[in-house]
């Protein structure tokens, strides 16, 4: 492996690694799980997965020392990818059985989806949302939904959703009895709210325009 192509997978004992990794090496990205902070001293781009509860998910990062470095990544403008609950990590706190600080890096709070929802067409959506939704996209432009067509179908598994106070931050939206931000943006930082890896070709196109996202950063592009 090239040491200076390297996208990083944390692993922080949350998230469904092998299928993470897979879906990205499937897409040719130079790809590797690291288990602890050194691990991302020479990563050219990082993957932050993660499913469950978000104050456990929260935990489980800051023990395993990973909070330090990652800020430290994101300064330096290395390119990061959230995916599920490693994208609501990126919010200033959740609301998930207590209050829970994250990162910090998008304003915003996780909050549940309401008890009793309706979809457009008046049918009961029962939380949490598990299936295939749409992706609305406000930013069609970004590279990271570059060849992601508006209305897109992804997969979503996920009972909190990220209310992000910042519409300058929001790449897509999803509609599910509420609309909520899918896709968020800052700076170098993404989050997907979505599952790339189980997604199929939406999915696949997404992870493989983030390896093209590292690539331009490593070429100073």
């Amino acid at each position: 492996m090239d040491n200076k192509r390297r996208i990083a997978v944390i692993d922080y004992g949350v998230g469904n690694l092998r299928s993470v990794y897979k879906a990205l090496e499937a897409v040719g990205a130079p790809v590797e799980v690291v288990t602890g902070p050194a691990g991302l001293s020479a990563a050219s781009g990082i993957v932050l997965p993660g499913v469950g509860a978000f104050g456990d998910a929260a935990a489980n990062l800051r023990a395993a020392g990973f909070e330090a470095p990652l800020r430290s990544a994101i300064a330096a403008g290395t390119p990061l990818l959230g995916i599920c609950v490693g994208m609501q990590l990126l919010f200033d706190e959740s609301h998930e059985m207590g209050c829970h600080p994250g990162l910090g890096v998008m304003p915003g709070t996780v909050e549940r989806f309401p008890a009793e929802m309706r979809s457009m067409d008046g049918r009961l959506l029962k939380v949490p949302q598990i299936g295939w939704n749409q992706l609305r996209l406000a930013f069609s432009q970004d590279p990271l939904l570059s060849g992601v067509a508006d209305g897109a179908y992804a997969y979503f598994v996920h009972s909190y959703y990220c209310a992000a106070l910042d519409p300058a931050c929001i790449l897509a939206s999803t509609d599910f009895g509420i609309t909520y931000a899918s896709v968020v943006r800052s700076g170098a930082v993404w989050g997907i709210q979505c599952h790339p890896e189980k997604s199929q070709t939406v999915g696949l196109r997404i992870l493989a325009n983030f390896a093209g996202i590292v690539d331009d950063h490593l070429s100073g592009n």
